[in-house]
């Protein structure tokens, strides 16, 4: 079976390129998904709609057009990863992993220890928690070969 992996969260840092990069490594059967890493595309999705004036609905648009995408990809996934860094609030991951919660897909969260806390309820809700994406790649190796590391 190839699996489906979501990758959803904060677009700042490497993340994403180890786990694909560790997933590749060990030849594990995984396709990733992701949301729009662009910053600036992501914000201005919903210009192709006409140019808004005000910020709210700029954003507004933008939101939408960007969850065309993001509810798609959720929805076809097997798996997600949501990611939380320190740097910013990540209020689109903790809405995305509500998402996987509501469809009932497995999710496993990735944030430091220093956020346990603010992220209680979207912790209590995942398969797992990691601290790195190291630990992901392990989780990957033993739910798509069901064998021990």
């Amino acid at each position: 079976m190839n699996w489906t992996v979501y990758l959803s969260g904060e677009i700042h840092s490497d993340w994403r390129e180890k786990i694909m990069q560790g997933a590749r490594e060990n030849l594990l059967p995984v396709e990733f998904t992701s949301a729009v890493t662009d910053h600036e595309a992501s914000d201005a999705a919903g210009d192709v709609l006409g140019v808004e004036s005000d910020n709210y609905w700029r954003d507004h648009k933008s939101s939408k057009v960007n969850a065309i995408r993001s509810k798609t990809l959720i929805e076809q996934c097997d798996l997600a990863v949501v990611r939380f860094g320190d740097k910013y609030k990540q209020w689109n991951a903790a809405f995305e992993a509500g998402f996987c919660a509501a469809l009932g897909k497995p999710y496993v969260t990735l944030h430091d220890e220093d956020i346990i806390h603010p992220l209680k309820e979207v912790d209590a809700a995942a398969m797992a928690w990691a601290k790195t994406p190291d630990e992901v790649v392990e989780v990957l190796k033993y739910v798509t070969t069901a064998k021990a590391v």
